[in-house]
């Protein structure tokens, strides 16, 4: 059977086998054209016969009649190479550009048939949940960017529609959400209850009405504890020397020596940041006494002669190499970073987990994470949760599931800018993709992602395949956008008119290229109206997403106050025993 390749080259050689056999009655005619006594009566004879000769349809097969039709064959193809090599190439209407906008024809391929079985981008553009549709081409990851500014409806038009899109039953779906202000949980969380979610709740703005989550939990080898670290110092900001890479680097040695010492020899009951604390409370110092050992030091000195070479020795042995002013001067640092966990309701809420983060992609589960729009003290929580939870996801899924969780999780992070930064999203953007993870980025400005992640933003940017606009003034936000959406080719009319002795008019008709939409037009669209740019697709000029209109709506309490969430009350419920729970009962 010919491959599509074949068949495309016998296209382009047909016609030529045709010629080069039509013309064969040119050797025939040659063939019997009486030679007579000179070359002009044999060409006289050859002219004579020559229309007869070509009224025939069947070709000679004669072996000189072969030749002389392809001869003519390959100087026919010879003569047409010539002449395309030397052809000009218009673009007639697309001169100085091409850019257009979308089309309904243009989405379709990328829209599930059924709407629950969709992420919702624009009132009149979805994108289907399958990670693996029939149609390769049509493939993209769910990674959505969000630009918006303050007031432009990043929540009520994105954010929202999509946490209600909870009701698919071919791809169920498992949400992360950072609500700033605390009130999408309140609004939505009984919707996700009537379809069979568990909800999790972090609260860092009323420590009080919060589930407890502690990092320690999730540690289980030297890797998790680097990564942990990393997140913490990221994310905090300690009062030791600044500007040199030299006292990060002796403090994260220090971090990673204490929490590798819990990790591996405290009680689990034990494992969490209160000890950390409490062992960086205890290390004194003595500038004018060298061999002076506090409570740590001496707890790892019994560790190296129990167990020589550990890992937790090793960093504590790099860290004591430092003079003791400059030990000093890094404990003074750590303990400023660790200031947050001296409050004690930050104690409580860390001291145990109840998050379960690694069971987020093994049934439907909505965590939502409440952060304060206006305080970041303790957003750094929020962050070092979404660093442990792309690990675990993407752990699990290789180690346990063959690759891919068996519910995908879709993490909505809004106001990305406030809850930190979340360690090599850069790479994670471009990996979780297969693990049926994906993460919907929500910021104000551009200029926010490049104040972040420097050097980085671009790579995150590029690695979701679904960007909207919803409006903005930000000067670099605004020339981003019109020069991603490119230019258009349009007709220009000119008329002139020369006055002197005599009047003369003049008309000049002229292409011209302009952006689909230059800056101004951007900063002035229309508050309904939002750009979503789709990789491989021409973008959309559409109305953003009612919310009104979803068929869950009717659930929110946004629509009737009766469905309103109230966290107090569902967490009082939650920690009420049961009489099939196990407890360990341990004496005072």
């Amino acid at each position: 059977m010919l491959t599509r390749k074949s068949t495309d080259r016998l296209k382009a050689v047909l016609p030529y086998i045709l010629v080069s056999l039509y013309l064969t009655n040119l050797g025939r005619a040659w063939r019997l054209a009486d030679a007579g006594n000179n070359a002009g009566e044999h060409l006289l004879s050859f002219m004579e016969i020559l229309p007869e000769c070509l009224k025939r349809i069947i070709p000679s097969f004669a072996f000189f009649d072969l030749m002389v039709g392809a001869a003519f064959s390959l100087i026919l193809r010879a003569a047409v190479f010539i002449r395309s090599q030397d052809a000009k190439k218009y673009r007639k209407g697309v001169e100085y550009g091409s850019a257009r906008w979308g089309t309904r024809k243009d989405i379709e391929p990328f829209i599930d048939p059924d709407f629950r079985n969709n992420i919702i981008l624009t009132k009149t553009e979805l994108l289907t949940m399958n990670s693996r549709p029939d149609d390769p081409s049509t493939a993209r990851n769910k990674n959505v960017l969000v630009i918006g500014g303050s007031g432009s409806g990043k929540t009520r038009f994105f954010l929202r529609p999509n946490l209600l899109q909870c009701s698919s039953r071919t791809y169920p779906v498992s949400f992360v959400v950072v609500d700033p202000k605390g009130d999408i949980v309140v609004s939505t969380a009984s919707v996700l209850l009537k379809n069979h979610y568990e909800v999790r709740i972090f609260n860092v703005v009323n420590l009080k009405k919060s589930m407890r989550y502690n990092p320690f939990e999730y540690i289980h080898s030297e890797k998790d504890i680097l990564k942990l670290v990393t997140v913490l110092m990221a994310n905090t900001k300690g009062e030791g020397q600044s500007g040199d890479p030299f006292w990060d680097r002796t403090e994260k040695l220090l971090y990673t020596a204490l929490i590798a010492f819990i990790h591996f020899e405290f009680p689990k009951r034990e494992q969490n940041f209160a000890s950390l604390l409490e062992m960086l409370n205890s290390m004194e110092v003595r500038e004018d006494d060298e061999d002076y050992q506090n409570p740590v030091d001496r707890m790892f000195d019994d560790l190296e002669k129990k167990k020589p070479g550990t890992f937790a020795g090793r960093q504590y042995r790099l860290f004591k190499l430092a003079a003791g002013k400059t030990l000093k001067s890094v404990l003074i640092s750590a303990g400023s970073r660790l200031a947050p966990f001296d409050i004690q309701e930050l104690r409580d809420i860390t001291s145990a987990d109840e998050l379960q983060l690694d069971t987020i992609g093994d049934k439907k589960t909505a965590l939502f994470l409440i952060v304060s729009d206006t305080d970041t003290t303790f957003n750094f929580l929020v962050a070092m949760i979404y660093t442990q939870l792309f690990n675990l996801l993407c752990e699990k899924a290789d180690d346990v599931f063959g690759g891919r969780l068996p519910v995908h999780v879709r993490c909505l992070i809004d106001e990305c800018a406030n809850i930190g930064q979340i360690p090599n999203l850069e790479k994670l953007m471009a990996t979780i993709r297969s693990r049926e993870i994906s993460a919907c980025l929500i910021w104000q400005t551009q200029s926010q992602i490049k104040a972040l992640y420097k050097d980085n933003s671009d790579t995150i940017i590029g690695n979701c395949d679904s960007r909207i606009f919803l409006g903005g003034t930000e000067e670099g936000t605004l020339k981003s956008w019109s020069e991603a959406l490119g230019k258009e080719t349009i007709d220009s009319y000119n008329t002139g008119e020369n006055r002197g002795r005599e009047t003369s008019h003049s008309m000049n008709y002229q292409k011209l290229g302009h952006d689909l939409l230059s800056r101004d037009e951007l900063a002035v669209m229309d508050g309904g109206k939002c750009i979503l740019q789709l990789r491989g697709v021409r973008p959309f000029l559409s109305d953003k997403y009612d919310i009104t209109q979803h068929p869950n709506y009717r659930y929110t309490s946004d629509s009737n106050k009766k469905y309103a969430f109230d966290i107090e009350k569902y967490l009082n419920r939650r920690m009420k025993p049961k009489a099939d729970d196990e407890y360990i009962v341990i004496k005072a």
